[in-house]
């Protein structure tokens, strides 16, 4: 899953620097952390895994895959969130907008637990509202090629957003039969951290 998903996936505002940071840190650094922020880091990786074999997650990646192969589920990842940021299920626009501005403060106010190059991203992460935004075209057209530009063996001109277009309908009904599932297993991955407290 993307940014927004891992956010919205969080139980506390730990757990919200924990599911940023894990993308961010070595896997030895883990422990250098508070236990709330531990619990975010090991519950990115349970819903990373999880997503990964889901069968809607496969399926959607069939859209991205001939034109990008093994980077398919990264393009997945950045689509759901799409689908999330639209989803009025769970807050309304105006809720979104505040979920957003909730998560960029949780993570300033633990800057001291940031590395710098994320601190860097968090700077127009915040200036450009990538969270909220993430529910427009637009806002998904800027994470895909974000995508693309990192990707070391890909064409930064593979035409992914269009194919993300063409198959809106296909990728919407993954996630239909996928966001629930996940939101389930992430709550019971939080209730087994907290028994082990």
């Amino acid at each position: 899953m993307n940014f927004l998903a891992h956010s919205f996936l969080t139980f506390s505002d730990g757990q919200i620097v924990g599911q940023f940071l894990e993308d961010f840190i070595r896997n030895k650094e883990r422990y250098n952390f508070p236990q709330d922020i531990q619990d975010g880091i090991t519950l990115h990786r349970a819903i990373d895994t999880y997503t990964d074999a889901h069968p809607a997650i496969h399926e959607a990646k069939k859209v991205f895959s001939p034109l990008v192969r093994l980077y398919s589920g990264a393009f997945v990842d950045v689509s759901m969130d799409y689908f999330l940021a639209n989803d009025l299920s769970f807050h309304s626009l105006e809720g979104w907008k505040q979920h957003s501005q909730r998560v960029y403060r949780v993570l300033n106010e633990h800057q001291q637990f940031l590395p710098e190059n994320f601190k860097r991203m968090l700077i127009k992460m915040e200036h450009d509202d990538w969270l909220y935004n993430y529910r427009e075209d637009w806002g998904i057209k800027f994470s895909i090629q974000n995508v693309l530009n990192k990707a070391k063996y890909l064409d930064k001109g593979i035409p992914v957003f269009q194919a993300f277009l063409d198959h809106k309908d296909i990728l919407q009904k993954c996630y239909d039969q996928f966001f629930p599932d996940l939101l389930a297993h992430a709550k019971a991955e939080n209730a087994l951290l907290q028994l082990h407290k």
